[in-house]
């Protein structure tokens, strides 16, 4: 406890608080920190990069050495060397909300005073300017209205500096065309105009953007560009943001996820109340998108060539090797990963498969004794009805017998429900437009019978194992008929005898994903709009799921009884097949047509529960058991509980907080010039400067 004198002094002269420090933030100090010879623990100007700039990160357009730069501002005392207190300063710092133009003012405010001196800030900007940079002129109109006339000037605050950045980057490009533009008639070559905006914006726009710069003359009938274009163009780099959401919007309105300069114009003004878009900007930016897919309509793809500053092409991709060697996560590694999640989703998926296979599986069992049932006398008929079904089965096998059977169907279910989802995904891939996501029905029929065809290879031999077990029950009570095992059964069948049936189960199996997945995918886009920008919840999924299955199920049920006769071993006066034709014609011949849809309710009964089960089952598994290192906040949709891409809208972004502030306070840097915390070796020509003629 503090004594009464200490007390009185504390209320006399107040208390000093230490910096608070998370705990996350201290594992980053003491993870990068060294020691010191005089036992104390510091962080260099490297290993301050490796705190705010993980290796993993992308570092394409703004380098990783440049992070360097905001050193100096979490070195307080001028040290060379940052402690835990200024770690933990500066670790505050980046989580005030106005982090990132309070690094940039903290800066140029050498004394730390509260103000920056018009000297002091245009010494650093010299200092960090590139050779041969686009000069800027800070006796200008325009400067002078922030920091004062020549014989006038004045310290700025730190509102005062914040807003003069703002506006900053519009001023050197400003500057640069009245350089550049030599007879002053407004207008100056597109090579001209490339290295102004590599020089003032090359660190916020996409490698599409930058390679085809010069290209923006063609939106007009000249070969020159005018401070008109220019203009525009500044103005469609600046509301980045702004347009991302407009053409999101706009393109989930779309019924082919296409928009012309029609929609987003229409768009625009549905959305914003205050910036309207000139018709030239609409220009631009259409202009830009369609280089590679001329037509008029585009897709999110093309626009995202525009507004994703990290679109990289592939040559800048080849060229980006040397930046590899900073990724902490090789490309091994990340193989290894996805193969591990992939099995990782694989492992939970059988067993929420066989979890829905197993609460249904008395519904089947039950339609399955329906269909083999081949008596229509009602004195020789064994049960009357499903329900009477059901209940024999209970009072003369017990609750065990509405089980007979289940083990082959929960070994089964994995690599059916793996088969049939894998084969139906790659055929629909392979008919889908990549651009417009459209698929024509008869290829989605295609894919869905193809994946009904490629499971019977493996579910036919599971399937006559499981039905013979569900019948033999029927027997129980007749001690000259011994129950027998899967093992026995597929013993005495044999391979041959395995595929018994396998016509049957074909011609019931491929119409059912035809029907089945053609249904669900128009439900889920047609009845609850899902498209790419909205992804459906749990009880959506479900409802599309249980829809497509009942007509699917129903339709199919003929050829599940034909499958059932051939496969279940026949006894003695029961009618024997000799394949599909003559089981469908004494079927036919000895019941009547409607014995063709015995045990349909029961299969439809069936097939809507364990879909539902299935999800359910997988939802709480990806609960309780997610994989590590996953997001479980992330928003992907998982196709199950109503996790959902980032709908209609903006983004956010997953990285680090710290580097992101860090990032964007470099940006604001690079506003001034694009060398700012470039390594400055003697004699080197800083890179980018070739792009730029000696002014």
């Amino acid at each position: 406890m503090a004594t009464v004198g200490e007390a009185v002094k504390e209320s006399l002269l107040g208390t000093t608080q230490p910096e608070s420090l998370s705990s996350e933030a201290k594992a980053t100090f003491l993870k990068n920190s060294r020691q010191g010879e005089d036992g104390e623990l510091y962080m260099n100007e490297e290993d301050f990069i490796n705190a705010i700039a993980p290796p993993e990160e992308d570092y394409h357009k703004i380098k990783r050495e440049q992070y360097g730069i905001l050193f100096g501002v979490a070195d307080r005392h001028k040290r060379g060397r940052i402690s835990l207190p200024e770690w933990a300063a500066f670790d505050n710092l980046l989580a005030k909300s106005d982090a990132e133009y309070e690094i940039a003012f903290r800066l140029f405010d050498v004394d730390g005073t509260g103000s920056i001196n018009s000297d002091a800030f245009q010494k650093i900007y010299e200092q960090n300017r590139g050779q041969d940079s686009i000069p800027f002129d800070f006796n200008s109109e325009w400067a002078s209205l922030y920091i004062g006339g020549k014989n006038k000037r004045h310290e700025m605050t730190y509102p005062q500096f914040a807003q003069m950045m703002r506006g900053l980057q519009g001023e050197r490009i400003r500057q640069a065309f009245h350089l550049y533009d030599k007879d002053k008639d407004g207008y100056i070559e597109p090579e001209e105009f490339e290295r102004i905006i590599r020089a003032t914006s090359g660190h916020k726009l996409s490698d599409h953007l930058l390679e085809n710069l010069p290209t923006l003359c063609n939106i007009s009938t000249g070969t020159k560009i005018s401070y008109a274009n220019v203009r525009a163009f500044q103005n469609v780099i600046r509301e980045m943001d702004l347009l991302d959401l407009i053409i999101r919007n706009a393109t989930a309105k779309s019924s082919d996820g296409r928009i012309d300069r029609q929609d987003f114009l229409n768009e625009a003004a549905r959305l914003t109340r205050f910036s309207l878009y000139t018709p030239m900007e609409a220009d631009i930016l259409f202009h830009f998108a369609s280089l590679d897919q001329p037509g008029g309509r585009l897709a999110l793809d093309d626009f995202a060539k525009v507004l994703d500053a990290s679109w990289q092409t592939a040559s800048s991709k080849l060229s980006a090797v040397t930046d590899a060697a900073d990724r902490a996560v090789s490309k091994s590694q990340q193989f290894l990963h996805s193969l591990l999640e992939s099995a990782h989703h694989f492992g939970l998926g059988s067993i929420a498969g066989a979890f829905g296979a197993f609460m249904v599986y008395p519904i089947d069992l039950v339609k399955t004794r329906m269909q083999n049932q081949r008596s229509t006398r009602p004195g020789e008929r064994l049960y009357e009805n499903s329900i009477d079904c059901a209940r024999k089965v209970i009072r003369n096998e017990g609750v065990r017998g509405l089980y007979s059977g289940v083990l082959p169907q929960l070994v089964g279910v994995a690599p059916e429900k793996a088969i049939k989802l894998t084969v139906n995904d790659l055929v629909r891939g392979r008919f889908t437009d990549k651009q417009t996501g459209y698929i024509p029905l008869p290829a989605e029929i295609l894919a869905g019978g193809s994946a009904g065809a490629c499971q019977v290879v493996f579910t036919n031999p599971l399937e006559i194992v499981k039905i013979r077990l569900q019948v033999q029950g029927e027997l129980a009570k007749n001690t000259d008929v011994p129950k027998r095992s899967a093992m026995w059964i597929v013993r005495n069948l044999g391979l041959m005898g395995l595929y018994k049936g396998a016509s049957a189960c074909l011609l019931r199996d491929v119409p059912f994903s035809a029907i089945y997945f053609p249904t669900y995918s128009h439900l889920k886009r047609d009845m609850f709009g899902e498209s790419p920008t909205k992804s459906l919840g749990v009880l959506q999924l479900l409802t599309a799921g249980a829809i497509a299955g009942m007509p699917a199920a129903y339709l199919t049920t003929p050829c599940d009884v034909i499958k059932t006769r051939l496969q279940v071993e026949a006894r003695k006066g029961d009618a024997t097949y000799n394949g599909l034709v003559d089981c469908a014609r004494k079927v036919y011949r000895d019941e009547g047509f409607k014995a063709f849809f015995k045990g349909g309710p029961a299969r439809i009964l069936r097939s809507s529960p364990q879909f539902g089960f299935t999800l359910a089952a997988y939802e709480v598994l990806s609960t309780l058991l997610p994989y590590p290192g996953s997001e479980k906040d992330a928003a992907t949709h998982t196709g199950t509980a109503g996790k959902m891409e980032p709908g209609v809208g903006l983004r956010e972004a997953k990285a680090p907080l710290p580097y992101l502030r860090s990032r964007n306070a470099l940006k604001i840097l690079l506003d001034l010039d694009n060398n700012f915390g470039q390594v400055k070796v003697p004699g080197r020509i800083p890179e980018g400067a070739k792009w730029f003629g000696k002014a």
